[in-house]
């Protein structure tokens, strides 16, 4: 039960998908139906999903998601996700959607005010839903930032029934601070030490503009001129409350305010999305106290005043191409494809009358969603369409917007099925775009699933690798196992990760078993020996399991394009030689491995992310192995690297 303040209230189509269950809600998940669409703003196309109840209801209130900002939003897509399909459970639409310039919306221009641009997009959004439901009142839902921005949204709307504000962020200018400090700990990590002379910030590959700073400087929820609604629900956290005065505030000035802290943010909004965690309690909390407000709203309308709900639109967005001209346009649309699971993806077309016939079809890094780290998948996908090739952004099964298997975990980074869900996208571009020439890409564990389909013989031409941390992995293993490798490939820069003071709560939170890492670290020296005896087992011609040496040897036989791009330091280099051995010489050009400067794993940064870019790019687009202007680096003459 909520505890309340004393006050006062006033009154081509797309695909049909039945989303997956969450942890303890499957039978209620397989009643909403999710749609994807998008919906113009301010000149401008956004991406969304309407949750539409088994039995929906217009005379009642529609609730529109407003996500919180850059890395959040992707650690917490599950938790959006789970609370959209739980309000449409209780029978109230729900619209989650992003923001211009995030997810998978049209881009906003880089100097333009995002705070404001944004704010606009919810007011759009909160109108979209009133349009395809017929719904009189809506109830916005904020996290974190997107709460800031919901409740100056409400001002500039009269059918505002409600806010839910989930940590809000009732100070831009602590924000601000919380911001630069994890800019600053990331550049100190870095061993670099300037910030943007321009006043921009970019946090975890997500750039805010000076005029944003500047906006959100001045955003103080405490001094709005009168209240964002009439009633209100303030979620905050229980480690670190922030809105509780304010709370009180608005309790005085007559909003029916009530006011909860609860546990659960760090693990959905501040961990990887395949640690992520979604907060029942806080999805109960928020759930409950809207539908008590949509019986409340519940009441006959005269029938005039009441619109009839209309059919979403093709979910497809027109994008510029090269020159910006009509012909050169570029589209994205929403496909499925699968068959025991209808799987997601967003299909990047290249202009029409592009004669070449080439794909590329971009893997999940981790758990996150199709959009990728810092949106970098995005980015890739729509360079390269202007290029002329066809990009599929996907979801595997259980992960961003694709249905789980059952009896499957969620946000499973290494399910068994992943090899099938590629040769379901693969057949796709087939049948549907008639391309057979077919590059993977992934990072990370993105990496891993592209060798395994080479290996695999699924019809690929290109594989682009960035930063595998493994090339082997056994079903039942957990992904905490992949530290072990960091300690035996790389002891320096495990050790210099142990000293951080995150790695020691990880520690005494046992999440890590030292115990473990100290046994596999005095074990190092004879991996060494390993690698020369698989060498001399090639040699002979006797296969051994888990040879990476062969597998490569395997693919490059089959005349594909290997591509490796590591991060300096990071441990899969070391894997590389010690797993495949004299292999990667003996492949020389036709494998080519590239290490960029200044990187982390994930190239959260965007100086980082223009140099993958590039060299993706190049790889892709490149027709014969070119080695020029190349700097050898690392191993010397034991592969073809470049240096970046």
């Amino acid at each position: 039960m909520l505890h309340a303040a004393p006050g006062r209230s006033t009154s081509e189509d797309p695909p049909v998908i039945v989303t997956d269950a969450s942890d303890s809600s499957t039978a209620a998940m397989a009643r909403v139906s999710a749609e994807p669409l998008c919906f113009p703003s301010g000149g401008r196309g956004l991406f969304a999903w309407l949750h539409s109840p088994a039995r929906p209801d217009a005379s009642g209130i529609g609730v529109v998601i407003c996500k919180p900002f850059g890395n959040e939003a992707l650690c917490s897509h599950r938790t959006v996700r789970v609370l959209a399909e739980t309000v449409a459970d209780l029978g109230i639409p729900a619209l989650r959607f992003d923001y211009a310039g995030t997810g998978d919306s049209a881009e906003l221009d880089p100097s333009s005010d995002q705070i404001h641009a944004w704010v606009s997009d919810i007011v759009a959004a909160s109108s979209e839903l009133q349009r395809l439901t017929g719904v009189q009142r809506v109830c916005l839902v904020g996290f974190r930032l997107g709460a800031a921005l919901a409740a100056l949204a409400a001002l500039q709307c009269d059918h505002i029934g409600g806010l839910v504000l989930c940590a809000p962020v009732v100070s831009g200018r602590r924000y601000l601070r919380e911001l630069r400090t994890t800019r600053l700990a990331s550049l100190i990590a870095a061993g670099e030490s300037a910030l943007a002379a321009d006043g921009s910030l970019e946090v975890s590959g997500h750039r805010i503009s000076p005029a944003s700073v500047a906006a959100l400087a001045g955003i103080d929820l405490t001094t709005l001129a009168f209240p964002p609604a009439s009633r209100m629900l303030i979620i905050d956290r229980d480690d670190l409350p922030a809105a509780r005065s304010w709370s009180d505030d608005l309790t005085r000035s007559g909003v029916r305010a009530d006011y909860l802290t609860l546990p659960g943010f760090v693990r959905m909004l501040m961990i990887a999305p395949q640690f992520a965690v979604v907060p029942q309690a806080i999805v109960a909390a928020a759930s409950q106290w809207l539908l008590g407000v949509n019986q409340c709203s519940a009441m006959p309308q005269p029938s005039e005043n009441r619109s009839a709900p209309v059919k979403p639109g093709p979910a497809v967005l027109e994008l510029p191409g090269q020159s910006g001209e009509r012909n050169t346009m570029i589209r994205e649309r929403t496909v499925t494809f699968g068959e025991d699971v209808e799987l997601f993806g967003i299909a990047t077309e290249p202009p029409h009358g592009e004669p070449r016939r080439r794909a590329v079809i971009l893997l999940n890094t981790g758990a996150d969603l199709h959009i990728g780290v810092g949106r970098m998948n995005v980015s890739l996908a729509r360079s390269w369409a202007r290029q002329g090739y066809l990009g599929l952004r996907m979801d595997l099964a259980g992960i961003g917007d694709s249905p789980t298997r059952p009896g499957r975990p969620l946000d499973e980074v290494f399910p068994p099925s992943a090899l099938k869900d590629i040769a379901h996208a693969l057949e796709f571009i087939r049948t549907s775009y008639g391309i057979s020439d077919v590059t993977l890409v992934g990072l990370c564990s993105g990496a891993y699933h592209a060798l395994r389909a080479a290996v695999a013989n699924l019809p690929v031409t290109r594989i682009l690798m960035v930063n595998p941390e493994n090339f082997f992995w056994k079903e039942g293993s957990k992904l905490e196992e992949l530290q072990l490798a960091e300690v035996v490939r790389n002891p320096v820069i495990y050790r210099q990760r142990f000293l951080s003071l995150g790695a020691w709560r990880r520690v005494l939170s046992g999440e890590v078993n030292v115990w473990r890492v100290v046994k596999v670290y005095f074990f190092r020296p004879l991996l060494a020996l390993e690698s020369k005896l698989r060498d001399l087992a090639r040699w002979l011609q006797i296969r051994l399991p888990n040879d990476h040496g062969w597998e490569l040897q395997h693919i490059d036989s089959r005349a594909l394009r290997i591509v490796f791009v590591f991060a300096r330091g990071e441990p899969g280099i070391d894997l590389l030689h010690i797993e495949a051995g004299s292999s990667i010489r003996h492949l020389g050009e036709r494998c080519r491995v590239h290490i960029i400067d200044g990187a982390d794993h994930t190239f959260s940064k965007k100086s980082s992310q223009a140099v993958l870019e590039q060299i993706l790019s190049d790889e892709l687009f490149a027709k014969q192995p070119r080695l020029a202007a190349a700097t050898r680096a690392g191993a010397g003459d034991s592969c073809v690297e470049r240096t970046r």
